[in-house]
């Protein structure tokens, strides 16, 4: 199986720049993308709907054109949930979860605190919020595939400039001290650091400052998976290159 997360930063817009193209030829299963930032009656056009694809949206409904989030699969799920039960969360359009037999594939997109400390707060209560539910899903005994921007990077090879960051929202040692209890004392597995335990890879570039040309990046976009599925894990990618948006799609290959 192969899963592809994507942060498309505005899916009308990647889709102008060629990403379905580029889906196209790589053959996934599964498809999560963040950001559609559309409502789905704006996506009904077929260069959004990929033959032999089965569509499901969540579309941020307090704020029209703003985060929202899809799930394209092969294979019709047996069921797909659209809310968590905290509104303002839900209602920004940040989860959808697609669920076949024992396997649930999540598209996620966590709040960013980088516009200002109200949202920073926000992304807190998030955090404090969402960690009952990930340990929920852990003892539920369903293999989970996490799939989103997190908006935290965890480690300083997931950053280029990792000392000049400790103030900045995404990297902030608070942030990053909540996903070491996810993958350290939960037992969550980040996808990528499974298979590239020394990658210095990124998924995200500022568009300011030529940062992408030089490789200035963050690695906020992640598969995280129930230890389940760790021996599952068979390879990754993060595509660069063509540009779509300010995000890189990442996949992974499952066995």
């Amino acid at each position: 199986m192969k899963i592809i997360s994507f942060n498309a930063n505005g899916l009308r817009s990647a889709t102008t720049k060629g990403f379905f193209d580029w889906f196209a030829e790589q053959k996934a299963d599964v498809l999560c993308l963040q950001e559609t930032k559309a409502q789905e009656h704006q996506l009904a056009d077929a260069c959004f709907r990929p033959d032999g694809y089965h569509a499901y949206f969540r579309d941020a409904t307090s704020k029209k054109g703003y985060s929202g989030v899809a799930i394209y699969t092969r294979r019709a799920p047996d069921e797909v949930r659209t809310a968590l039960g905290w509104n303002d969360f839900d209602e920004e359009g940040r989860y959808i979860e697609a669920r076949f037999g024992n396997l649930s594939v999540v598209s996620l997109y966590f709040p960013s605190g980088s516009s200002g400390e109200e949202r920073q707060q926000f992304k807190f209560r998030s955090m404090e919020w969402f960690l009952p539910i990930l340990d929920g899903w852990l003892k539920s005994g369903r293999d989970y595939v996490i799939c989103g921007d997190w908006n935290i990077v965890h480690t300083r090879k997931d950053i280029k400039n990792w000392t000049s960051n400790q103030k900045n929202s995404g990297c902030l040692p608070e942030e990053r001290a909540w996903l070491d209890v996810l993958f350290k004392e939960r037992g969550w597995v980040d996808s990528y650091r499974q298979l590239r335990p020394d990658g210095e890879d990124y998924t995200w570039w500022s568009q300011r400052g030529a940062a992408r040309a030089k490789n200035v990046g963050w690695r906020i976009d992640y598969q995280i998976v129930t230890p389940s599925l760790r021996d599952k894990l068979k390879s990754c990618a993060i595509a660069s290159e063509p540009k779509f948006s300010d995000h890189a799609p990442y996949s992974v290959e499952y066995a």
